[in-house]
């Protein structure tokens, strides 16, 4: 138990109670998708401040923008967009909603994994075969993503 967090809630356990995993991997998908989406239209909207050069490294400038969308969601809410979207919510290793240095760290080894060509695959598999439908990244760091309208 963490002396600065009393009474830690932890996790939902998977087996009494399902249904906060239920469907998760395939949202988590969708909304992966959709944050793709929203950071590239970012990017677009900021093609005319950067003098349209950065049509020349559009797909790094995309990266770099979804990395600082994703952590100040992620720090902000517990979620980007695309998850409030689908309805699911991040949570750190204790149960709690992620502080900035946690969601930092989430999107830092999400993109180290999308970096190192089997690793993303290895995180989608985790995914599916873990009980709290856990990526390599929230391994790692403990986190999990559950239905938030629960």
């Amino acid at each position: 138990m963490n002396p600065r967090r009393p009474n830690t809630p932890g996790h939902p356990s998977p087996e009494r109670l399902p249904e906060f995993y239920e469907g998760v991997p395939l949202k988590r998908l969708f909304a992966w998708l959709i944050d793709w989406m929203v950071a590239a239209v970012i990017s677009a909207l900021l093609l005319p401040l950067t003098l349209f050069i950065g049509l020349f490294v559009f797909p790094l400038m995309v990266a770099v923008v979804g990395f600082f969308y994703r952590w100040s969601t992620l720090a902000g809410g517990s979620a980007t967009w695309g998850m409030r979207l689908m309805a699911i919510e991040m949570r750190d290793a204790e149960g709690f909603r992620l502080d900035g240095r946690t969601a930092f760290w989430h999107v830092a080894l999400h993109y180290g994994l999308m970096i190192v060509s089997p690793g993303l695959l290895i995180s989608a598999l985790t995914t599916l075969m873990t009980r709290k439908k856990q990526g390599l990244h929230d391994l790692l760091l403990g986190t999990v993503a559950l239905n938030r309208a629960l």
